[in-house]
């Protein structure tokens, strides 16, 4: 499980403001995708050093990963997202005599993963997690790891994640509502409630939906919460995982303690 990075706010660089004016000038595309994209373009060489804590940050939350792959007797798995998979290694170990595919739209990372020598764990498909090349319930698991917070329809990819999963879907991302003060939790929460969220976030920051962030690139405000409806009606059983602090004197666990979960939505089988 790959915690959410600390996001801090940087401004623009030069070389984004091309993308900016690019975007001004064609309506059609999308700013946060191009600035995004762009910035793993820049940082492929450097991914794997600059995310070393993430994925094994928590060797609890592998092993609880590893533990629903087991239990659902999984024979597939997709990585959406998956970088220059390393996660795709990870979720190998877990299943080391099963079929583990990732996606990933940037061509840089994919090429990364190839040099990395990570591809040994399964095939890399360049595409999106929007329109996943995949029929329904194509595969036992569907995961993805810190890639929601990136996009701006994130539940666009739970959709897809969800028709091609056949047993269990494990979504690990950021929650809002577990950032910040106690006293920031509660009026987001709050503001979420009475769908001001929206207006919100839109003025904040400046009606573009997103930041621009140091050491994660283009972040938007996400809590896997905003996607639990969808995931609802989806699974049987929804399993919560945190690593919040232990010492934490919430009781509204994970929600109001930690700023990223994982959610695991499992499918009855026999």
């Amino acid at each position: 499980m790959r915690p959410v990075p600390e996001l801090r706010y940087i401004p623009y660089k030069s070389s984004d403001m091309v993308i900016l004016r690019r975007c001004r000038m064609n309506p059609k595309l999308d700013c946060g995708v191009e600035l995004q994209r762009k910035y793993y373009t820049d940082t492929a060489a450097r991914y794997e050093q600059m995310h070393e804590h993430e994925g094994s940050g928590d060797a609890l939350a592998n092993r609880f990963v590893h533990s629903i792959l087991r239990m659902v007797d999984a024979q597939s798995v997709l990585d959406v997202g998956t970088a220059t998979g390393r996660g795709m290694r990870d979720l190998k170990g877990g299943l080391p005599n099963g079929f583990v595919c990732g996606i990933e739209p940037v061509a840089a990372l994919i090429q990364q993963a190839l040099q990395n020598g990570n591809a040994a764990a399964g095939p890399l498909i360049r595409g999106s997690g929007s329109a996943l090349p995949f029929a329904d319930a194509s595969f036992d698991v569907v995961c993805e790891f810190a890639v929601l917070h990136h996009v701006a329809n994130p539940n666009a990819i739970v959709k897809e994640m969800l028709r091609v999963a056949k047993k269990a879907v494990l979504i690990s991302d950021s929650n809002r509502f577990g950032q910040g003060s106690r006293a920031a939790r509660l009026i987001k929460l709050g503001l979420c409630k009475s769908k001001l969220w929206g207006a919100y976030n839109y003025v904040r920051t400046s009606g573009k939906g997103y930041r621009v962030t140091q050491g994660d690139g283009v972040a938007y405000s996400y809590s896997v919460y905003d996607s639990f409806e969808l995931i609802s009606q989806w699974a049987d059983r929804i399993i919560l995982y945190s690593g919040a602090d232990k010492n934490s004197s919430s009781w509204a666990h994970p929600l109001l303690n930690c700023g990223g979960v994982l959610v695991g939505a499992l499918k009855e089988f026999s």
